[in-house]
């Protein structure tokens, strides 16, 4: 029945074009002839050109953002607290994911409630505000919590040499980072989908975009300021007073079924993706501070961030795809699937395949704009030469074809089993995406390759 409410609310909005026009058409044959329900969806209408149009702007916007962050990490990278405690490197990938895993989560549950008619009173637009607030609050301060005992862990270690004091300090940056980060940006997410619906604009449209483009520079400003004003003192009552507020936002999440839901089954792919963008985060803090990897900062925040942008499209995507096309999520008995080829995923005739090739043709243009960028700001005070670009350009290509690769088989994988796609997929995908785009970003650096830069 949400589906079908989806399809009934969202029907002349511009989301996805012809993928509702299609779920549309389905549903009507589905009222008039139940022999008719067997028979598959007429195939979609999207071209290439359409799927570029729509998804350029909002790539555009998010990989600005992200050029942002990374000329805020250039900068900060050199300040003290980042030299005498460089395990705060170890959280910037972690704190940086939480945009995929809780805010562009967040965008999506309150979208797809406004469609839905979930926000039309007053009185229930407020009740859905006010779970997905605490909600988040509520991941937020753990997984902050945990992003700082990773790194406290990943930096004790390769030296043996465990500091109570960069523990506390840690603990304290991470989780107030994550808890303001996601407070304000909640809010703003909040504020955008409402205004999109009054004025008529699917908030599906704008309201992931934002969340994307403002993530990583808000993060890493709030982690800067926050960790620089340390204190002996300070640092354990910052610590104790965002973990005691949670009880409270655990009370609130749960007074919202939708929440409640999330609240209970949700920890598991928000918690392994964090422990996979630490590692990633591991990656950034051993080579950040190496002189043979000097400007790697800059380019880090944007290498993961456009492959995590680009995959989350696309495994919205395929979600909404199954959603409208294909059996119902909670099948008992589903048929077996063959796991995809990258033939079939980039090369198929289905709508599916055509946006990952129109995904993947963005990435070298958009990798481009966004190296011009940098280097006319002079961001990592370096200039750039074509083999670096090279290089540069390889790693990122190979990224997004791993991740819109996984993409294709992980969402059916989640689906043929039960799971909703856009509650476990994106987490997952992006936090693989921070770690390869760090990892393949250290291989360019790695011992200067062919002289990939001069410095300034």
């Amino acid at each position: 029945m949400v589906v079908l409410d989806c399809r009934a609310n969202a029907k002349g909005q511009r989301e996805e074009d012809a993928l509702l026009e299609n779920a549309s058409q389905s549903n009507e044959s589905d009222d008039t002839s139940t022999d008719q329900s067997l028979v598959p969806p007429a195939p979609l209408k999207e071209t290439s050109f359409s799927i570029g149009l729509q998804v350029l702007f909002p790539f555009l916007l998010a990989g600005f953002g992200t050029v942002a962050a990374g000329m805020v990490l250039d900068i900060v990278q050199h300040w003290t607290v980042f030299t005498e405690v460089t395990e705060v490197f170890i959280l910037v990938p972690a704190l940086l994911g939480l945009k995929g895993n809780l805010e562009m989560t967040l965008a999506s549950r309150l979208s797809t409630a406004a469609n839905i008619g979930q926000m039309d009173t007053a009185k229930d637009m407020w009740k859905m505000i006010m779970g997905n607030l605490a909600l988040i609050q509520v991941q937020a301060t753990v997984v902050g919590f945990l992003a700082s005992i990773a790194a406290v862990i990943f930096g004790w270690i390769p030296e043996g040499n465990f500091k109570m004091g960069h523990a506390v300090l840690l603990c304290a940056s991470s989780v107030a980072t994550a808890f303001i980060a996601s407070l304000l940006l909640g809010l703003i997410m909040i504020g955008v989908i409402i205004a999109s619906r009054k004025v008529g604009i699917n908030p599906d449209n704008v309201a992931t975009p934002i969340a994307a483009s403002l993530g990583d520079l808000i993060t890493l400003a709030l982690l800067a300021g926050i960790s620089t004003e340390y204190n002996d003192y300070a640092n354990p009552m910052v610590c104790a007073f965002f973990v005691a507020l949670t009880p409270i936002w655990v009370l609130i999440a749960r007074r919202t079924p939708s929440t409640r839901e999330v609240l209970y089954s949700g920890w598991e792919p928000v918690i392994i993706a964090m422990a996979i963008s630490s590692v990633g985060g591991l990656i950034l803090d051993k080579t950040v501070s190496n002189p043979n990897f000097a400007g790697m900062a800059v380019f880090t925040p944007v290498i993961n961030g456009v492959g995590g942008n680009l995959v989350a499209v696309q495994a919205s995507r395929i979600s909404t795809y199954l959603h409208m096309n294909a059996l119902p999520i909670a099948e008992p008995n589903p048929a077996p699937r063959k796991c995809p080829t990258p033939w079939s995923t980039f090369f198929g005739s289905g709508v599916n395949s055509r946006s990952a090739r129109v995904l993947f043709l963005l990435v070298a243009p958009g990798h481009l704009v966004f190296l011009y960028t940098i280097n006319s700001m002079q961001g990592g005070h370096t200039t750039l030469t074509s083999v670096f670009v090279a290089f540069y350009l390889a790693a990122a290509l190979l990224q997004v074809v791993i991740l819109l690769y996984l993409a294709d088989w992980m969402v059916n994988w989640m689906w043929h089993r039960g799971m909703d796609p856009d509650n476990f997929s994106i987490p997952y995908l992006t936090a693989l995406g921070d770690l390869l785009g760090t990892g393949f970003l250290a291989l360019c650096f790695h011992d200067k390759i062919s002289d990939f830069a001069s410095f300034a």
